[in-house]
């Protein structure tokens, strides 16, 4: 979990991995699922989000000076659900001292729930004169690759429940699927030949109406097979320590290089197609919700 429910106060099976968690240093601290790609582009540097949760500014406090990260280049929406945009309000501190404005990349659908949720960031002709909100550019984006900044970004379609579309990316051989229920049959080909694939994993048990559960989630890694696999979005029953345990006997008995991610988490990458020079991607928050 992220902050300390306060449910935990009252249940043990709760209490055991929220406790931890109450410790910021703990890797079951997790906040909303998010990751940030940092790589070489034309004009320098270049730092993409992809997500912005309910406490994106909480992880952007603690992480973004740790890793000298101070602008955001473009961020890029999976879907609209509070966890992947409800810190949208929150870039205003990005765009009122350090830059004037950020590119958002989205889905249709996803926007028009924005121009419900945050109206006032679509049509900023309805703002109060003098009031300080998040100056964004939204981008269109469809089914089909775009480029951000010299990045080429591959939409990657999934199921995140019964008829409700959220999408996963790829850029190189970088593959992120953070909110899933079904990957679509004509997904799988865009996820060929993945070197690091970071994968939904909500239960240790099962999978939920959706998300998926670490079954699903490890036969999905055995289906794609990617050289490497990060696990996200974990909830309070997923122990970090204990469910990492049982993960490395995988490596052991299957050859799966599987792990769980966690907020703060930095992978150094070279991709083909990309640069020579190191990606860094960092898991800023590694939680659904």
């Amino acid at each position: 979990m992220g902050l300390l429910h306060f449910s935990a106060f009252f249940e043990l099976a709760l209490s055991l991995v929220c406790s931890k968690a109450a410790d910021p240093s703990s890797k079951n601290r997790r906040l909303n699922t998010s990751i940030l790609i940092r790589y070489p582009s034309s004009s320098g540097g270049c730092t993409i989000l992809i997500d912005v949760g309910k406490f994106f500014y909480h992880s952007a406090l603690r992480w973004f000076p740790t890793f000298g990260i101070r602008t955001i280049d473009a961020v890029i929406i999976t879907h609209s659900h509070a966890d992947a945009i409800g810190g949208l309000d929150d870039l205003r501190d990005w765009t009122n001292n350090v830059q004037p404005h950020i590119p958002i990349y989205v889905a249709p659908r996803d926007f028009e729930v924005m121009k419900k949720t945050h109206y006032y960031l679509v049509d900023t002709s309805v703002i109060i004169p003098g009031a300080a909100v998040s100056e964004l550019q939204f981008n269109i984006i469809h089914e089909e690759p775009f480029i951000v900044h010299d990045l080429k970004v591959i939409p990657l379609p999934v199921w995140h429940g019964p008829g409700y579309r959220s999408l996963g990316f790829r850029f190189g051989n970088i593959c992120y699927i953070s909110d899933v229920s079904e990957i679509p049959e004509e997904t799988y080909p865009l996820l060929k030949n993945c070197e690091i694939l970071v994968l939904d994993a909500l239960r240790p048990d099962r999978s939920s109406a959706t998300h998926f559960g670490l079954p699903r989630a490890l036969d999905e890694v055995r289906k794609i097979q990617p050289k490497r696999t990060l696990f996200t979005g974990m909830m309070h029953l997923m122990d970090h320590e204990k469910v990492s345990e049982d993960l490395e006997k995988l490596k052991k008995t299957e050859g799966l290089d599987v792990q769980l991610s966690y907020d703060g988490l930095r992978v150094p990458k070279s991709p083909p197609g990309l640069s020579s020079a190191p990606v860094n991607i960092f898991c800023i928050a590694a939680y659904m919700k």
